[in-house]
């Protein structure tokens, strides 16, 4: 019978290199069963948290804890963490089945409950033949099959995923994005993974810890992350973004009516407190946007500069009338044809929720 999933704590958890803090008084909670992304740019302290979890560094201060039971003072070995590492970490003098058992006979099992488990994921992870190969027999993607099963065989109550698909091709992240989220589910799994490709945490994680500097900037959902940035870091490294400048002119309940530099006037819901006359910056995806012919109060005065199918959107790069660049992303039908470099429009934000930053934010 499985056992229930349990939920991870991290207790105000800080780690100093030196001088340097790595991870700065965090605390999170991930619930059993849920992926959280550690999401972040090259040097924000997902990595470090990541290795704090399983035992490989001891952080300076907080604690760790697995269900109600702190894992501090507990070695790697003995935290019950499975871990799939970015180069996969295979063994390559072991077979496949032996590289899975490997965790297994450091516990000390039994030759028959390995052989029973190795089975038993080997068909978990799709891969029945294979069990005599070695890993140089394998291409990216069943090498990472392998390191899987290899952590779901001793039956982790919490498994950590680094950077998984960096070492993939294009074509099969997808493939073991699906795979990766499919196993978490089918064994009901606690998991976190550390990423710096947005779309992959936006693709499988159930919620996203953005992080910067060490701290957490925001924690939410990949629609709330997307849709409703909590600041101006976490609204610029997720998606694209037209950042404008304005003025707020007039506040409402709820409402603040901005003009925009570039020469419209737009309402916007204000998550936070203006003043009227204060500085700002309107964030609008590029998918929020749609070009009209006709000029409007609300509408940006925009030049075409060049448009590129990309896919199923067309990708338009307009000139507003003050110099500001933006990008306008639209379906593309089949057989819709560009737009003519030089062509006048207006742009504007119909049915969207742009965000809204005081201008000194960072």
């Amino acid at each position: 019978m499985a056992r229930a999933a349990q939920p991870l704590t991290l207790d105000g958890v800080t780690h100093s290199y030196g001088a340097g803090l790595a991870v700065d008084n965090v605390t999170l909670e991930v619930k059993g069963g849920e992926l959280v992304a550690l999401l972040g740019p090259s040097g924000c302290g997902k990595t470090t948290l990541l290795r704090i979890v399983a035992g490989f560094i001891a952080q300076t201060n907080g604690k760790v804890i697995i269900g109600d039971r702190p894992i501090d003072e507990l070695p790697p070995n003995r935290r019950e963490i499975g871990i799939v590492f970015q180069n996969y970490a295979l063994f390559p003098h072991m077979t496949v089945a032996e590289n899975i058992a490997y965790g297994l006979a450091a516990r000390g099992e039994s030759r028959a409950v390995q052989t029973e488990r190795v089975a038993e994921m080997l068909a978990t992870v799709r891969m029945e033949g294979f069990a005599d190969r070695k890993p140089r027999q394998l291409s990216g993607g069943q090498q990472q099959r392998v390191a899987l099963a290899r952590a779901l065989a001793i039956r982790p109550r919490i498994l950590l995923l680094d950077e998984p698909f960096a070492a993939l091709d294009k074509n099969l992240r997808l493939d073991m994005q699906i795979e990766i989220k499919r196993l978490q589910r089918q064994f009901a799994l606690t998991a976190i993974m550390v990423t710096h490709d947005q779309d992959e945490a936006m693709s499988i994680a159930d919620r996203i810890a953005v992080m910067s500097q060490g701290r957490i900037e925001q924690l939410g959902s990949p629609v709330e992350i997307y849709d409703e940035p909590a600041t101006l870091f976490v609204n610029n490294f997720i998606g694209s973004s037209n950042l404008l400048k304005g003025r707020v002119e007039a506040v409402t309940e709820g409402d603040c009516r901005v003009v925009l530099d570039a020469g419209a006037t737009w309402t916007l819901p204000a998550r936070g407190r203006f003043e009227p006359g204060a500085p700002v910056l309107v964030s609008v995806r590029p998918e929020q946007m749609v070009l009209e012919g006709e000029a409007a109060p609300d509408r940006l005065p925009v030049t075409l500069k060049l448009s590129l199918p990309i896919g199923g959107a067309l990708i338009h790069d307009v000139t507003a009338a003050g110099g500001e660049q933006l990008k306008v992303a639209v379906p593309r039908r089949p057989g819709t044809l560009a737009a003519q470099p030089g062509e006048a429009f207006a742009a504007l934000a119909p049915h969207a929720r742009p965000s809204l930053f005081p201008a000194a934010s960072s």
